[in-house]
């Protein structure tokens, strides 16, 4: 079997793992195989040295990656007016399985996203000179851009006796040009002291309003593991990004991060690092000595 079919293989297997916890309701499951598969569909679509895919194929997996970004955003939020149901999702799989021979209409009116490229950490450390033109050349005509896909963030985990969890609402961030940014969300993530994921990866919704030197998020993310099991010398990432449509992708501008011993209710306030993102906080640099943070809220839920 050619390396091409084995990765249509894999791709359909993950497709099938997805659909199935989908219909056996265990949403956070399907919702992490949706968004795996998605970003593995992505990366081929935007791949420009795979000479696997014709553009008309890639335009397809853009489609498919476009879906199942919707199916999850639908499993996230209840009242969703746009639902994407797990029945039309499932009209998907033979496209996957036959993406070399598929050359039909595709079922559903939705658009590829392959026009924005998602940096890999610590690739835009190379693009840091650039940040100064970006920012003079301010928002520009942001409308003409394709919206950013839905946020990813995952619903609360179920409870466990004597378990605490932890909701962190994300209030607003501090930025200096923060009226420039375009489309800014933030990633959250969970990192041993290796730097090394303990959760999936969640991505906020774009922020719902910017004054002055703020950005506003309002939005809720539920932490995906319980505070008991997160190993010592853990920490919780906010990875600041925005879209920068000169160059026409997404960047990471600068993070922060939450130790445990910061894991308490009530507000909390924490300062902002340049990028690259150092997962394992070994180098890290202030992004600036204004007095601007990130502004979040805890509450802890335990379970007696």
């Amino acid at each position: 079997m050619s390396d091409v079919n084995k990765t249509i293989q894999k791709w359909n297997a993950s497709f099938r793992k997805g659909t199935d916890f989908d219909s056996w309701g265990q949403l956070v499951e399907a919702i992490d195989e949706y968004q795996i598969l998605a970003r593995q569909l992505q990366k081929e679509v935007q791949s420009t040295n795979s000479p696997d895919f014709t553009e008309e194929q890639k335009k397809t997996l853009g489609k498919i990656a476009t879906c199942l970004e919707m199916r999850s955003a639908s499993l996230q939020c209840t009242q969703s007016k746009e639902e994407f149901k797990l029945e039309d999702l499932k009209k998907l799989e033979s496209i996957i399985k036959n993406v070399l021979t598929y050359n039909k209409e595709f079922p559903f009116d939705v658009q590829p996203v392959p026009l924005r490229r998602i940096l890999a950490p610590g690739e835009e450390e190379n693009l840091e000179l650039e940040e100064e033109e970006d920012a003079a050349a301010g928002a520009g005509s942001a409308e003409t851009f394709p919206p950013r896909a839905p946020g990813t963030l995952l619903p609360r985990l179920p409870s466990e006796p004597r378990m605490t969890l932890l909701t962190i609402k994300i209030e607003k961030i501090g930025l200096k040009d923060a009226g420039q940014c375009i489309d800014p969300y933030i990633t959250i993530s969970v990192k041993d002291v290796n730097g090394v994921d303990l959760n999936p990866a969640q991505d906020t919704p774009v922020a719902t309003s910017k004054e002055d030197t703020y950005i506003h998020f309002r939005v809720d993310v539920e932490i995906q593991r319980h505070i008991e099991k997160l190993p010592k010398g853990a920490a919780i990432f906010f990875e600041f990004k925005h879209y920068k449509p000169k160059k026409r992708f997404t960047s990471t501008k600068c993070f922060a991060f939450m130790e445990m011993d910061e894991i308490k209710p009530g507000p909390i306030v924490i300062e902002l690092y340049k990028k690259p993102t150092d997962f394992k906080r070994k180098k890290l640099q202030l992004l600036t000595k204004k007095p601007l943070y990130l502004h979040l809220h805890q509450t802890l839920h335990k379970d007696t």
